[in-house]
C-alpha cells in the first residue's frame, strides 16, 4: 500500500530526514513496523506566513518497497553502424535530441560552432576580465549552449510539450543531483552543470554518436528539394538521414543562412529591458520577513508581472543569489544575462525586468523585412556598447534614478566583474521600452514593498530573452513545412525557452525524425 499525504514543516525540520519520516509515520496513521519506506516526491517553500515554512509531498510505502525506476540509458545499446542523423547545436535540444535518438537506434552526428564546457572556460575568462568577444565561443555558444553558465534553471511551464520526468532523470543520471526530481523551483548550478553536460557527452560517444566541436555550419546540403546534410565550416560535407537544427536563440548567421537558401523563417515577438539587481540580503527580508535568512531556507526569489499600454512588463530568468554576466556573442554589442552557482550564496539577486515587443512595435526597422525583431534587437545591443568605453563594462542606474530619468552620481555595488558606469539609460534604450520599464517597475514596488530601492542597480540590456526570429515547422511532423528531412528545434527555432522545453522539444523532434526515417517513435 503506498499512501500519499502533505507535510508543512519548518526548514530545519524539512532538512532533517529522520523528522521528516516520523512526521511521515505519525500523520499516515499506519503501524511504524508495516511501513519499509518514506519518499519525499515534491518540496516548496511557503513564505506567505509570517515564518517561511517547507510544504512536502510524501509517500509512505507498508507492506512494500519503494522501487526505482530502472535507468534510462540502461536501455541504450550501440548505434555505431546505425542510419546517420545530423545534429546542428550542443545545447538542451541537440542533447537532448542526439540522446533520444540513440535510444531509438539511430546515430547522431552532432556539430558544434563551439568548444567543450572545459576549453570554453577560457572564453569565458577572456570576455569576463578582457572584454574579449569570441562570437563562437561565450556565455551563448559552446557545448551546453546558453543554458550551462546560465544557472541551469530547470523550472518550466511546458508540462504539456513532452516528458518533463524523462529529461530531469536524464540530467540526474548523468551526474545532477537527485533535489531536481522534487524541488518545485529545480536548479543545477553554473558550478555543477559542466560536469553533467561533459557526461551526456561521453553517453553519446559512448553509444556510438558522434560530437564535433569548433564545427561551425555555413552551408546547407539540398538535393532534389530536400535537406540532405550540411557543410562545416566552407569546406566540409556532413550527410545525414535527416537534420535537426537545434543552434539557440543568438545564431544570427544561421537565420541568414536559412533566408538566403530560400528556406522560410519568420519574424516572431520577443521581449527586451534590463536586468535589475538587488541584494540578496533584501530580498530575504522582503520575502521571508527575515534577513539574514535563517540557515536551512534557500535565497528568496520573486516573480512579477504587470501590463503598461497594453505590452507586458515581467521578471525573467531570476537569479537568487547570482551574478550578473556578460553575454554578448559578437564584438561591439552590450548583452547581459544571470546566473547562480549551486549555492546560491552570492550577496546579490538579479532578474531580468523586460517588455514583451511586438511585432507592430516595429514600424522603423520594416525595411529589414523578416529580420525586423532582429535588427531591432541589434541597434539596442550596439547603442549601449558605443556610449560606453569599447569594453564590456555596462551601463547602469540605481533603479530610482531610473525611474527619474536621471543621471546616478554613484551606484551600489554589484556582482557583474566587467564592471559598471553611470549612463543614461533613459536615453538609450528606445522610449517605448524605457517607457513600459520605468511604469513597471513602479508597480511592482507596489506590488512588493521595498523592491523600489536606490540599493538596486538597472543594468542594460538584457536583449536575448527568446529568439526573435521563427523557424516554422509542422505541428504534427515537426520537420520545416517546406523543406523535408529538416527539423528545427528549440529556442533557436522558436519553440522553448529554456533548459527543459528546449530538452523536450530535442525529444519531440528525435521522434519525429525517428518516423521520418521509419524506426517507430
Amino acid at each position: 500500500m503506498i499512501r500519499e499525504l502533505e507535510l508543512k514543516l519548518l526548514p530545519a525540520e524539512a532538512a532533517d530526514e529522520a523528522v521528516v519520516e516520523q512526521r511521515a509515520i505519525q500523520k499516515s496513521r499506519l503501524k511504524a513496523q508495516d511501513i519499509q519506506s518514506v519518499r519525499v516526491v515534491r518540496r516548496s517553500i511557503d513564505a506567505r506566513g509570517s515564518r517561511p515554512v517547507v510544504r512536502l509531498k510524501v509517500e509512505v510505502y507498508a507492506g512494500q518497497a519503494y522501487q526505482a525506476e530502472p535507468a534510462i540509458i540502461g536501455g541504450f545499446h550501440s548505434v555505431e553502424d546505425a542510419p546517420r542523423v545530423i545534429v546542428v547545436g550542443a545545447g538542451p535540444a541537440g542533447y537532448f535530441a542526439a540522446l533520444e535518438l540513440i535510444e531509438l537506434g539511430l546515430k547522431p552526428a552532432l556539430f558544434d560552432r563551439g568548444k567543450d564546457v572545459q576549453a570554453r572556460r577560457r572564453d569565458l575568462r577572456a570576455i569576463q576580465q578582457f572584454g574579449e568577444v569570441n562570437p563562437h565561443s561565450n556565455y551563448c555558444f559552446g557545448e551546453g549552449g546558453a543554458g550551462t553558465y546560465s544557472d541551469g534553471k530547470l523550472y518550466t511551464r511546458s508540462h504539456k510539450r513532452g516528458d518533463i520526468e524523462k529529461a530531469m532523470r536524464l540530467l540526474v543520471e548523468h551526474g545532477a543531483n537527485p533535489d531536481i526530481l522534487i524541488d518545485a523551483h529545480p536548479h543545477i548550478g553554473s558550478n555543477k552543470l559542466p560536469k553533467v553536460v561533459a557526461n551526456i557527452r561521453e553517453t553519446i560517444r559512448h553509444y556510438g554518436g558522434e560530437i564535433h566541436f569548433d564545427s561551425p555550419v555555413t552551408d546547407f546540403l539540398i538535393e532534389e528539394g530536400r535537406m540532405r546534410g550540411v557543410v562545416i565550416d566552407g569546406r566540409e560535407e556532413q550527410r545525414g538521414e535527416a537534420v535537426i537544427l537545434a543552434t539557440g536563440h543568438s545564431a544570427r548567421d544561421i537565420y541568414y543562412l536559412l533566408h538566403r537558401r530560400g528556406i522560410r523563417i519568420e519574424a516572431k515577438p520577443f521581449a527586451l529591458g534590463v536586468r535589475i539587481e538587488h541584494p540578496q540580503l533584501l530580498i530575504d527580508r522582503i520575502q521571508y520577513n527575515q534577513s539574514p535568512r535563517e540557515e536551512h531556507l534557500p535565497a528568496s526569489s520573486y516573480r512579477l508581472a504587470c501590463q503598461v499600454d497594453g505590452r507586458g512588463v515581467f521578471s525573467f530568468c531570476m537569479c537568487p543569489g547570482g551574478l550578473v554576466v556578460p553575454a554578448a556573442t559578437a564584438p561591439g554589442e552590450i548583452v547581459v544575462n544571470g546566473m547562480s552557482m549551486s549555492r546560491r550564496d552570492s550577496p546579490y539577486a538579479n532578474s531580468g525586468t523586460v517588455v514583451a515587443v511586438e511585432l507592430e512595435d516595429l514600424a522603423p526597422f520594416q525595411e529589414h523585412g523578416v529580420f525586423a525583431a532582429l535588427e531591432f534587437q541589434r541597434s539596442v545591443e550596439q547603442a549601449l556598447f558605443a556610449a560606453g568605453d569599447g569594453s564590456q563594462k555596462a551601463p547602469a542606474l540605481r533603479l530610482t534614478d531610473f525611474v527619474a530619468g536621471r543621471l546616478s552620481p554613484s551606484l551600489p555595488g554589484s556582482s557583474y566583474i566587467p564592471g559598471l558606469y553611470a549612463a543614461p539609460l533613459y536615453e538609450l534604450l528606445p522610449p517605448a521600452i524605457y517607457h513600459r520599464l520605468r511604469e513597471g517597475v513602479r508597480e511592482f514596488g507596489r506590488k512588493m514593498k521595498g523592491y523600489f530601492t536606490e540599493e538596486a542597480n538597472v543594468i542594460g540590456a538584457e536583449s536575448r530573452t527568446s529568439s526573435p526570429i521563427r523557424i516554422p515547422r509542422n505541428r504534427e511532423t515537426y520537420m520545416h513545412e517546406e523543406m523535408p528531412g529538416l527539423f528545427p528545434a528549440g529556442e533557436g527555432a522558436g519553440y522553448a525557452g529554456g533548459i527543459i522545453s528546449a530538452a523536450m522539444d530535442g525529444q519531440n523532434v528525435a521522434r519525429a525524425v525517428g518516423r521520418f526515417v521509419g524506426v517507430d517513435g
